[in-house]
């Protein structure tokens, strides 16, 4: 493990994908090329499409039960098929090459075989045939990796998210937005339309060729490390903004919570890939980082109010820039 000022960092903090490269934040497009290494004051993150970690089990367990007892968080419009697996021969490779070891793909025209050791799984199956499949195409595919996955699809000059799995959203709905444009996914975002960077993102998007692959990323905070904030279960972590805000432990409660954002545009179907990995690590391991707990605290602080109302940290945000400037 790494040390900085005699504080041990764990891999999580060293590969945390640490977003603001200044004392403020605004929004914008931010996308660049990917995969490419970036260095941070902890390490570095980047240099892999897919990243794999020590939750990998855990998360897709969580995945797992909360599909069964939620269909409504995988959707997908009935002209998404070939996009579904179009997914899973782009990314299977991927996980393949990345991860040698314990993951090979090989294929034969429509012939695969797929073999995870993390997973102990070990199947053929035929392109286009479900059946030769564990589960449903789409959940078989978001089986395997811990992102979330948007598909969205391109016609009419515009792009619609017709697929998708989303189990750790941050406060937002697959059920309620499947179907929708991509300008409209995005309605409630503040300040993002008058500066027109919704638009230049989706022109963006549809000038991507086949195979190229570029990434961003998103942030907010998250109270206990709960990566399912989805507005289906808002009831069950809502109130924990508030309660958290008194609560001596919540350096310890607190999470930044940052979202790697990968736009692929895949080369078979033309749909494009966006996948949504979150990562998360509390205050008090921020504050192991001392060049990141002075720069959160002042992101937090400077942030204007309609954006931290937007990212539902209004209520405790001073509180935790106070912690984090105060140290």
């Amino acid at each position: 493990m790494l040390s900085t000022q005699g504080s041990t960092l764990t891999p999580s903090v060293q590969r945390f994908p640490f977003p603001f490269r200044e004392d403020s934040y605004r929004y914008s497009t931010n996308v660049e090329p990917a995969p490419q290494f970036v260095s941070t004051d902890a390490g570095g993150w980047g240099d892999r499409l897919i990243e794999i970690d020590p939750h990998y089990r855990s998360e897709l367990e969580e995945r797992a039960a909360i599909l069964d007892r939620d269909p409504s968080r995988i959707a997908m419009l009935a002209h998404m098929g070939p996009a579904v697996w179009d997914t899973i021969t782009t990314l299977l490779p991927v996980l393949a090459a990345d991860y040698p070891d314990v993951m090979s793909f090989t294929r034969e025209r429509r012939r695969c075989h797929w073999r995870n050791d993390l997973l102990r799984l070990d199947i053929n199956f035929v392109i286009g045939d479900a059946s030769t499949l564990p589960m449903e195409p789409l959940r078989f595919i978001a089986s395997q990796i811990q992102d979330d996955i948007a598909l969205l699809d391109q016609r009419e000059g515009a792009l619609w998210l017709d697929a998708g799995v989303i189990t750790f959203a941050a406060d937002w709905s697959l059920g309620f937005d499947v179907g929708m444009r991509f300008l409209e996914v995005h309605g409630p975002v503040p300040r993002v339309h008058e500066e027109q960077i919704i638009t230049r993102a989706q022109q963006f998007l549809m000038r991507l060729q086949p195979g190229e692959k570029y990434r961003r990323t998103n942030w907010t905070m998250t109270v206990d490390r709960r990566l399912d904030t989805s507005t289906e279960t808002y009831p069950q972590w809502g109130p924990d903004r508030l309660e958290v805000v008194d609560d001596p432990e919540l350096p310890k409660r607190l999470h930044l919570r940052v979202e790697v954002q990968h736009l692929i545009r895949l080369p078979q179907s033309g749909a494009i890939l966006f996948l949504v990995r979150t990562h998360m690590i509390s205050l008090a391991e921020i504050s192991a980082v001392p060049a990141w707990r002075q720069r959160l605290g002042r992101v937090l602080a400077e942030l204007p109010e309609d954006m931290a109302d937007y990212k539902g940290i209004s209520r405790y945000r001073d509180a935790a820039a106070n912690w984090l400037l105060g140290g």
